[in-house]
């Protein structure tokens, strides 16, 4: 199995307000650790109006990080392209992808906070049309060297040539997070790589996974299962009062995004995005996180990988000690077998 970090920085820390910063600082010195220990990308979230100081500049910490490592590919999970200027999106994508050696994964999306539709007044109706266009514009400005012009719905742009190139060509690999029948075949027969939620069971996620590779076959494309990427929370406990402290933290957390998430005048059970399709659920925002003894971890990273899981994002609750404890005590098993396929 290959492993990665999925990561929500957030400029303050415990003690420190966020005007110093020294959330981001931990954030650089966690993911650098988190190379040396042999993990494979981070990628890193881009929220707005939060009010807990979330990540807004993504790809401003994305650069930092980048010089800070050598080896470790950098991930947007996700940029929502509706908030953007897709030029200039394109031109700053492309110079962390040089700066980095051709190491970004540049995950995008359509958004699905209702906080933020709000302050940015953009209408949630429209996320769709914004992202379609706004995706053209970009695919357009990696791959023309030409000069072009574009007269869209949302964004006009006249006489351009997008600079510099990407390091990697045509351009960075696109992600997108998908979770229905429609979105998996619509990313497959893209080429868009895969980030399925941290929220779905191993039964579903092996259908998303077979679907998304049915689905590439039709376009008579190949399959590689690190084209499919799935979000887990870890936290390694010491016994069982350990590990339920931990869930019952995480389920606090998780509120905090249902809220930012969903519609004053939503209803239960209507969805809009991945997470508030399981918040109406008791429990069912924890009930397939990595939270368990490193013997418990083993066997839910096991059933993963019977379902075809081969590439896994971790969102690690508790610091570096819990990045080390997982890195040391639990990976190994799981890297070696890759290496040895390999």
């Amino acid at each position: 199995m290959r492993f990665g970090l999925f990561c929500s920085p957030k400029a303050d820390a415990p003690g420190f307000p966020p005007e110093t910063g020294q959330g981001f600082r931990d954030y650089l010195a966690f993911n650098v650790e988190a190379e040396a220990l042999g993990l494979h990308s981070s990628f890193s979230v881009e929220h707005h109006f939060s009010g807990w100081n979330q990540a807004s500049a993504t790809l401003m910490l994305l650069m930092a990080l980048a010089a800070r490592t050598t080896t470790l590919r950098l991930g947007t999970a996700v940029t929502v392209l509706p908030w953007h200027n897709p030029v200039l999106l394109a031109e700053q994508a492309a110079t962390l992808d040089l700066l980095s050696n051709g190491r970004f994964d540049f995950g995008i999306g359509k958004g699905y906070r209702h906080s933020e539709f709000k302050g940015f007044q953009i209408a949630p109706d429209e996320a769709e049309a914004r992202f379609e266009e706004a995706l053209d514009v970009i695919t357009r400005a990696f791959t023309s060297r030409e000069r072009f012009s574009h007269h869209g719905r949302f964004f006009h742009f006249e006489d351009i040539v997008v600079e510099p190139p990407s390091a990697q060509q045509p351009h960075p690999p696109f992600w997108v997070a998908a979770g229905n029948p429609h979105s998996i075949a619509r990313a497959a027969s893209r080429g868009f790589n895969l980030i399925l939620d941290q929220y779905a069971s191993p039964a579903t996620l092996g259908e998303r996974i077979a679907a998304y590779k049915t689905a590439r076959a039709a376009q008579g494309l190949a399959f590689d299962s690190t084209q499919v990427a799935v979000a887990r929370q870890l936290y390694v406990a010491k016994n069982e009062a350990d590990k339920q402290e931990a869930l019952k933290r995480q389920a606090e957390y998780t509120k905090r995004t249902i809220v930012s998430a969903r519609r004053p005048d939503a209803q239960p059970g209507n969805a809009g995005s991945h997470v508030l399709a399981y918040a109406d659920k008791q429990g069912a925002t924890e009930e397939n996180a990595l939270f368990g003894t490193p013997d418990e971890i083993a066997a839910m990273l096991e059933a993963l990988q019977r379902a075809g899981v081969d590439y896994i994002l971790l969102t690690i609750a508790g610091g570096r000690d819990q990045l080390r404890r997982f890195a040391r005590e639990i990976m190994p098993a799981f890297t070696r077998e890759r290496a040895a396929a390999e």
